[in-house]
């Protein structure tokens, strides 16, 4: 993804928006964002019902995440998105190696079930293609219902198309997947939770074209 050098073009239909890559210093609010969009998402209260649990691996994943400039806010500090380029992976070595006694510490005796669901995300990634996946993109509650979360997910993927390049993702709520699919998406797959009672879909998204 591009880095941004100006407003991108926004289609007549979604809120005007202006995104700038997430520096450093804006860990702690993306963490925040993110934390309260994720408060009742069916998946993740199911993996972490503490919700400090919950932030404690947001953290980890956001902050490992923006090794890249990929992780995006607006100026107005609302809604936030979190990429992984192509060349890209979503945590460090050293942070893989730390996750099982991670999850054990957050989860205590869950923790096996927790770590299964995580390899299904794994597994269920495609990896024959390069790519840019969508790790997390949320807003706060207050502010939904003003498109600026789909408006900021169409500004990403302007910048995705400009790089010619396919993007992915897993929608944890089925709530969402329609509105994924209006912005080019299509489920390519699912897998659940391991007791069945979760469903996440996978997504797939091929670059569109410049307008001649």
């Amino acid at each position: 993804m591009q880095p941004m050098v100006g407003p991108m073009q926004q289609p007549d239909s979604l809120a005007p928006i202006s995104a700038r890559v997430a520096r450093r210093h804006d860990l702690d609010a993306v963490i925040d964002i993110l934390s309260v969009a994720f408060a009742h998402d069916p998946l993740w209260t199911w993996a972490f019902p503490d919700g400090n649990h919950r932030t404690v691996w947001w953290r980890l994943c956001i902050r490992s995440a923006m090794r890249y400039p990929s992780t995006w806010i607006t100026d107005e500090g609302s809604p936030a998105s979190v990429w992984i380029p192509p060349d890209g992976c979503e945590m460090t070595p050293e942070e893989e190696a730390g996750i099982p006694r991670l999850i054990e510490t957050l989860c205590g005796d869950r923790s096996s079930v927790v770590m299964d669901l995580l390899g299904r995300f794994e597994h269920a990634h495609p990896r024959e293609r390069p790519h840019y996946y969508l790790s997390m993109l949320g807003i706060r509650p207050e502010r939904r219902g003003q498109g600026l979360g789909i408006a900021l997910l169409a500004d990403n993927l302007a910048r995705v198309d400009e790089a010619g390049m396919p993007a992915y993702l897993e929608s944890s709520n089925p709530a969402n997947n329609a509105r994924y699919a209006r912005l080019g998406f299509h489920q390519v797959g699912e897998f659940t939770t391991p007791d069945r009672q979760h469903t996440v879909a996978t997504m797939w998204r091929e670059p569109v074209p410049a307008a001649e």
